[in-house]
């Protein structure tokens, strides 16, 4: 394995935070690597991750770059890519890394009919030696190559997101729960939460 910034102690106890080890996280291990080698783990808001998925590899993104939810530092865009930008305040450094496909080289279509299978009939003991031998492979080669082939590395869109905010709490007129106001819909001259309104909307 290629990476210099996580060793073998860190990697098990990001596969532990995660649960289990597979390739998805592996994508995450390496976007991670790339960050704490060019811009160092994240002090408090300094550095900040957007993801375009919310799939396994964001994990490894929050152990071990120190990007959360809670910190306002991990913001998720729900593009379904396994994209990770990083950007870096004190300097305005930011780079995109998106997933080569060729990474998979022959395995995705294998991966996605016994992931089809696996979801409905289920899979044979075969297929399912198969499954995890081939997910096995590629974790592999996804540790294994460099940073590279694993990534196309881009300029992002936009500019630094701002910082977290701590705003106002609003109560909801029909649950009366508190809600956040960038979070609040006005219905009737009402203030509701998201879920208050999308029940008004359905009758």
């Amino acid at each position: 394995m290629r990476t210099d910034r996580i060793d073998d102690r860190l990697l098990e106890a990001t596969t532990g935070f995660h649960g289990h080890w597979c390739p998805g996280l592996a994508m995450g291990i390496r976007a991670a690597e790339w960050a704490l080698k060019e811009m160092g783990k994240a002090p408090d808001e300094q550095i900040v991750a957007v993801v375009e998925t919310d799939m396994c590899g964001v994990d490894a993104i929050q152990y071990l770059v120190g990007c959360t939810f809670g910190n306002g530092n991990l913001i998720h865009k729900d593009y379904g890519k396994n994209a990770f930008t990083f950007y870096r305040r004190r300097d305005g450094k930011a780079v995109r890394l998106v997933l080569r496909a060729g990474i998979f080289g022959d395995t995705a279509p294998l991966l996605r009919k016994l992931h089809h299978k696996m979801q409905g009939e289920g899979l044979s003991e075969t297929e399912a030696k198969t499954w995890k031998d081939t997910r096995a492979a590629l974790s592999r080669r996804l540790m294994e190559a460099d940073l590279a082939e694993v990534f196309e590395f881009k300029v992002p869109d936009g500019p630094v997101p701002r910082r977290a905010r701590i705003l106002a709490g609003l109560i909801c007129a029909r649950c009366g729960e508190p809600v956040m106001e960038t979070s609040a819909r006005l219905f009737n001259d009402q203030v509701l939460c998201v879920p208050c309104f999308d029940a008004v909307e359905k009758h």
